[in-house]
């Protein structure tokens, strides 16, 4: 008569657990077909194979305060590593600065710039939105500061400058070079007074995203972005040499001013406080 319910279904369940060491054939199949069929499958890969005969690395990439423990090939080169950062933090390789014992080269590896274990690496940049979300108020700021130093008085001819100005330059002031733009020095940029008179110096920390004001007191150690603008005009008389201010809060009272700054650094000093450092 009619099968009974299920018989169908177990006949076709039977063949996963059968046939293999100790088991019966599988109903409808000689014991000769079992010998065809093919082997277990016990050394499919499970997706580390990619890397079999590979010597890794293991790193700790740090950016924007956020850690990540990466492992990485120790004969990849630095643009490999950055497509591998590019892929944690969605950072493009073109606006990274990779840091390992000074800015990591590109076309060599890791293994050639003795990277080992346990090695920190930063890396220094903005996304797209964070650097219009950040500039875009700094340059409305700039651009607010620009009209209303128009209805003033050259910034050299004021009185609280003049009694700095009026110095002259410091003895260990800077070489300049009128006309031309270089990037910032790898050294501090020395020479320099602030508003009280006192020898000032400048430190570009770019892995840190900081700026450093040292003065024979002590140093202020700032933020980039903690920084909304930065004034400068050349000196009458010396126009190879500009006063420059950083502002740091929403009045003047907040600036703070450096005297005798070399020329050809001015644009690079803007470029990298106000962040557009990255596009170089």
């Amino acid at each position: 008569g009619a099968e009974e319910p299920g018989m169908e279904a177990e006949a076709q369940e039977l063949p996963l657990g059968c046939g293999r060491e100790g088991g019966s054939p599988a109903v409808g199949r000689s014991p000769d077909d079992e010998e065809h069929r093919d082997p277990p499958q016990a050394s499919v890969s499970n997706g580390g194979d990619a890397e079999s005969g590979k010597e890794l690395v293991e790193l700790k990439v740090i950016w924007n305060k956020n850690k990540y423990d990466v492992k990485f090939c120790l004969d990849s080169t630095g643009a490999e590593l950055k497509q591998k950062i590019h892929s944690l933090t969605g950072l493009p390789p073109a606006m990274q600065k990779v840091m390992f014992k000074g800015l990591l080269p590109e076309e060599k590896t890791l293994r050639e710039i003795k990277v080992t274990n346990g090695a920190k690496i930063m890396v220094v940049g903005s996304t797209i939105n964070d650097v219009l979300a950040v500039n875009t108020p700094k340059e409305a700021a700039q651009q607010e500061v620009k009209a209303e130093e128009n209805k003033k008085e050259p910034l050299c001819r004021q009185k609280q400058h003049r009694k700095v100005l009026d110095k002259g330059k410091p003895d260990d002031v800077m070489p300049s070079v009128k006309g031309v733009q270089e990037r910032l020095p790898t050294v501090p940029l020395s020479g320099m007074y602030n508003k009280s008179g006192g020898k000032v110096r400048l430190t570009f920390k770019l892995e840190q995203d900081q700026l450093w004001i040292g003065t024979k007191e002590r140093t202020e150690k700032l933020p980039m972005g903690s920084i909304k603008n930065v004034v400068s005009e050349p000196i009458e008389g010396h126009e190879d040499y500009h006063m420059m201010a950083f502002q740091l809060g929403p009045t003047e009272a907040s600036y703070y001013w450096v005297y005798w700054v070399p020329t050809q650094y001015v644009d690079a000093i803007k470029d990298t406080v106000l962040g557009k450092w990255q596009y170089f």
